[in-house]
């Protein structure tokens, strides 16, 4: 087997040789999220605003209950929300998608919000956060 290349070579060779490996990834700058992407300003403020909403049956945002199913905003900074319902039959199933739109709407970047209200999949409880369990005494 040949030796390595390295053997031989001084300490003092190899500390000069050493690069400080660091070095380039410290001087790397963050790059920004485009505005409609998560962690884009647009999109957290819209996910600050679903927050924000709370179901009128349970004391949880709709966002932490699992309701928000995704958001999207397009390159036209309109805001599209895929929600869901915990029952087909809630009290607020015609009210709850006209004011997420106009909250969601009024978010400053925002052009246009449109909600998109699905059954599938269904809610069930496991789609809430662990906040949310934990504020409703289920951890």
């Amino acid at each position: 087997m040949a030796p390595s290349p390295y053997e031989a070579e001084s300490d003092a060779a190899k500390l000069n040789r050493k690069k400080d490996y660091l070095e380039g990834f410290l001087a790397q700058k963050p790059t920004e999220a485009p505005a409609g992407e998560a962690g884009g300003d647009i999109y957290e403020a819209v996910v600050d605003t679903l927050k924000s909403i709370y179901d009128p049956e349970i004391p949880v945002n709709i966002y932490d209950l699992g309701l928000i199913y995704g958001v999207e905003i397009t390159p036209d900074n309109h805001a599209i929300v895929t929600m869901t319902l915990t029952t087909p039959h809630c009290p607020v199933a015609e009210s709850m998608p006209g004011e997420i739109e106009l909250q969601v709407g009024s978010v400053p970047g925002v052009g246009h919000a449109e909600v998109n209200l699905v059954w599938d999949p269904p809610w069930d409880p496991q789609k809430m956060s662990d906040e949310a369990k934990l504020e409703l005494g289920m951890l």
